[in-house]
């Protein structure tokens, strides 16, 4: 199974944030990782952005009822109706997850990676935990994440690996 690894961050990102998202995905897309996300505008249209620009698979769990609210960088639109509880959705089918930036949106996801042992990679983000691991080169991180989701042995976001 090929890794899933969550992006998660501010729907109102300044540049930084933007360009760092877009380079975090196009590394994800590289390592042919899947990127999984809120799928809204953003850090999360730039993960998608830079995941679509290397033929990257991406997925947004939508907090609406409308797969056409979704950014357009988004394959595979998944329509939640569950506003901000669609955060645990995201979280949950992670095998870790890269914060950039973020707000409370982005603080509840990052709670419920750790509440659920799913490892967290941050940029420039919240510094809530000392698990959180901090590293701001998008290419590190990624680097980071997959060693992560490769050395999990079946148990991160308690998903049993197939056989």
């Amino acid at each position: 199974m090929r890794p899933i690894i969550g992006i998660i961050g501010t729907a109102s990102a300044d540049k930084s944030e933007y360009e760092t998202s877009v380079k975090v995905g196009k590394e994800i897309a590289k390592r042919n990782c899947v990127l999984i996300c809120g799928g809204m505008e953003g850090v999360m249209e730039g993960a998608c952005k830079g995941a679509s620009s290397e033929n990257g698979l991406t997925i947004g769990i939508l907090p609406g009822s409308n797969k056409s609210d979704s950014n357009k960088y988004v394959d595979i639109p998944i329509v939640t109706g569950l506003s901000q509880a669609r955060n645990i959705i995201v979280v949950r089918s992670s095998d870790v997850i890269i914060a950039i930036g973020g707000e409370f949106g982005t603080l509840s996801e990052i709670a419920f990676a750790l509440k659920f042992n799913i490892p967290v990679i941050g940029i420039k983000t919240w510094d809530v935990s000392e698990k959180i691991y901090k590293i701001n080169d998008p290419v590190q991180a990624v680097d980071k994440a997959l060693r992560l989701a490769n050395n999990s042995n079946g148990d991160i976001g308690m998903r049993p690996q197939k056989t």
